[in-house]
């Protein structure tokens, strides 16, 4: 029997979002659902039900209605989601026009600037003014090369509430992967800045800018905003303006929203790009507005008196998910820097000044704090902290472990999963549920994922395959560029027909309905054939106090694959054989002998995305003897230098 980490009081579970979405069920369908699984298995049974109740329950603003949640389930990839709908994203998220704080932005510098929604609607109603001034309108672009300020969100409100798509990417990413991404969407409009602040340093972009604007043909205006200088020179910009001087004068102006349909293109975002140019995926404004409100109120039980923080750029899809915390009324608390700057106590002093109830990180955050031996719990005021989330890569059972020992013993750890592909979870976690070490709590509500051995089978206590044998709304319109669907189909549908294939490798766990994670599954080892996923590895390592961080890779080897494992060491460690013995040691007795790496290197750094994710891949290319062809994919390509030059060593 497991024991769990931490179980809801009755007083959590009386008052959250998810009891009396509950309670609204079991009346209008005269069900008796008591808990979460109840729940859970009803909204995969009767989906079309449980979005018409999640509409209802989010109280979605809409010109138009409808009774039709979906026009046909078994349309997969392509189903029409709530057709004959009218509605526009920004107004959902700018229903609120009070004094309330709607941002609370912090910065690396101290530098703290706060915005009431009534400032925001006003900022926003300017912008948008402007912004139709200058020609955009429904359909067009207008894309973000930003760090994480209150502007990006202004500007990403302004465009969508005349009906434009909005893409972006943070200012920390050069400008080659920039116009990568960005000038595929052929944009009309781009808004950047012209610095940001990161380790105590300045770094001024506007040349950044100026290589972008010059490298985009199709931008006619570019705003520029003021960030780490009063007013920087910008004549070197094309078509460049100050965001203070573009910003209209007009006072009290009201925003025409345009009405849209629910399948209206809203966002578009990046795929990784690690194994080729980056992938351009288009997600409808109500099918992301819908999606992300299930989210936010079921399974974060986020509440308008909310302070809700997530460590994240507008390069990743949790600054989307971050800013939809709007609709809810929620105070939205921005960070932009390095989020251990000046000392890894950063992120815990801004908890304990604006006092946020909920915090979100990632993996490599709660990973990197265990291994500095910090105690948040010991050294800050913690009592308004509720909840944390996490995301980006799968958590070891000592990251969990680590949270409630180290941070707080009464808080909801709310380990979630999915996608920038779906802008979602595949799997989340529930505020009425209990916290198992290394499991995420559920599958998320009306996402029918299932784990599939080799021969497409559902199997439990198991790892295998995550998939999807349904549709959810915000699932990708359509890949840009992709006529006739073939990017799209080949990325999710090529393995199982009808049925979304993913590509994470997991276990979902029969006694407790927890899924846990291993990692990508292309990036899974498999020697002598027998299926190891790299999080299992690394998971390992992360408790030995020599290892920084690791890189495990599958090389083709005398007709079977060997395991390679790269270890970057901590300061004052070099590899010796004796670290070495106690790797092996290490896997072979807390995992399983075929774990144990046949070779083990030194590396001076391990290649990550702009997401912040491990790039086996790129590594696997390498010592397979492929190319590697997307570099600006990652933050640090520099890195893949050290494994291009040691092919000699390892052989092949």
């Amino acid at each position: 029997m497991k024991t769990p980490l931490w179980t809801p009081s009755e007083e959590r579970v009386r008052d959250a979002n998810i009891t009396r979405f509950i309670a609204d069920v079991n009346r209008k369908h005269g069900t008796k659902f008591e808990t979460y699984t109840d729940l859970y298995h009803w909204s995969i049974s009767n989906i079309p039900d449980f979005w018409l109740k999640m509409w209802e329950f989010a109280d979605i603003k809409a010109s138009k209605k409808t009774d039709i949640a979906v026009e046909d389930l078994d349309v997969f990839p392509g189903a029409m989601w709530f057709p004959g709908a009218q509605l526009n994203f920004s107004e959902n998220l700018l229903r609120y026009r009070d004094n309330q704080p709607a941002f609370i932005f912090k910065g690396e510098t101290q530098v703290s600037r706060q915005m009431t929604y009534a400032e925001l609607y006003d900022e926003v109603a300017r912008l948008a003014y402007s912004l139709k001034a200058s020609g955009v309108g429904v359909g067009d672009r207008v894309i973000g090369y930003m760090p994480n300020l209150i502007e990006t969100a202004v500007c990403m409100l302004a465009a969508t509430s005349l009906g434009a798509m909005w893409a972006s990417c943070a200012t920390d990413i050069g400008p080659g992967a920039a116009i990568e991404r960005l000038g595929q969407v052929e944009p009309k409009v781009m808004i950047t800045a012209d610095g940001y602040f990161y380790k105590g340093k300045v770094f001024e972009t506007l040349s950044h800018a100026e290589e972008v604007a010059k490298g985009i043909p199709s931008l006619e205006k570019v705003i520029i905003v003021s960030y780490v200088s009063k007013q920087a020179d910008i004549s070197r910009v094309p078509t460049a303006v100050h965001y203070s001087n573009f910003l209209s004068s007009e006072k009290n102006l009201e925003i025409q929203f345009e009405q849209l349909p629910f399948d209206h293109p809203l966002y578009i975002m990046f795929s990784s790009g690690t194994t080729g140019k980056p992938k351009c995926l288009v997600q409808g404004a109500g099918g992301v507005l819908i999606n992300h409100l299930k989210e936010l109120l079921l399974h974060t039980d986020l509440k308008r008196s909310d302070r809700i923080f997530y460590i994240t750029s507008c390069s990743w899809m949790m600054w989307n998910w971050l800013i939809s915390s709007l609709a809810v009324g929620a105070t939205i608390v921005l960070y932009d820097g390095n989020p251990n700057y000046p000392d890894p106590g950063a992120m815990w002093k801004l908890i304990q000044d604006e006092k946020i109830s909920i915090f979100g990180c990632s993996a490599s955050y709660i990973h990197f704090l265990k291994k500095e031996g910090v105690s948040p719990k010991k050294d800050y005021d913690l009592s308004s902290l509720r909840e944390i989330s996490q995301t980006g890569s799968p958590l070891s059972s000592d990251g969990f472990e680590f949270v409630y020992s180290e941070i707080k013993p009464d808080l909801h750890f709310n380990s979630i999963a999915g996608g920038t592909d779906i802008n979602g979870c595949f799997a989340a976690g529930s505020p009425i549920v209990s916290v198992y070490s290394g499991e995420l709590q559920s599958a998320a509500l009306a996402m029918k994922v299932k784990s599939y051995d080799d021969k497409a089978n559902s199997i439990f206590d198991d790892q295998g395959e995550l998939v999807c044998e349904a549709p959810s709304p915000s699932m990708p319109l359509y890949f840009w560029n992709d006529a006739d669907g073939a990017k799209y189909h080949k990325a999710y549908f090529d393995v199982y027909p009808n049925v979304w294939r993913h590509g994470d490798y997991i276990l979902i766990h029969s006694d407790t309905g927890g899924v846990t994670f291993y990692g990508r599954s292309d990036a899974v080892l498999k020697p002598s054939g027998v299926r190891i996923g790299t999080a299992e590895i690394y998971a390992q390592l992360e408790n030995l106090d020599e290892i920084a961080d690791s890189l495990a890779i599958g090389q083709n080897f005398q007709d079977d694959q060997r395991v390679i494992l790269f270890v970057k060491l901590a300061d004052g460690y070099s590899l010796t054989d004796e670290i070495k013995d106690k790797i092996k040691k290490t896997l072979r007795e807390n995992a399983s002998p075929r774990h144990v790496p046949a070779m083990i290197l030194e590396a001076p750094d391990i290649p990550y995305t702009l997401n912040m994710k491990k790039v086996e891949s790129a590594v696997t290319n390498i010592v397979n003897g492929r190319a590697v062809s997307n570099r600006d994919a990652l933050i640090n390509p520099g890195s893949l230098e050290y494994y291009e030059k040691i092919l000699d060593q390892i052989g092949g």
